[in-house]
């Protein structure tokens, strides 16, 4: 698992939001664009990409591409 497929994939639930605004660091929660049905298309990104099921309250719990990178890649491990 790539961070930079991470971030391309996480990205492309967006539809105003340029890809160049997102790295590791991007707080997605602060994001113009950001709402709960951008939370659950990631959620349905997570589990059809990399076969892990977060739960909601897990996904509430991070705040960056990184920490949520951290945490698919944990359960995936």
């Amino acid at each position: 698992m790539e961070m930079q497929e991470f971030i391309k994939n996480f990205g492309a639930q967006f539809d105003e939001t340029e890809m160049s605004e997102f790295t590791s660091t991007t707080k997605f929660r602060e994001l113009d664009e950001w709402s709960s049905l951008n939370a659950l298309a990631i959620l349905n990104m997570v589990g059809k990409k990399y076969a892990v099921i977060l739960k909601p309250e897990e996904m509430k719990a991070t705040n960056t591409v990184q920490e949520l990178f951290d945490l698919v890649k944990s359960k995936k491990n």
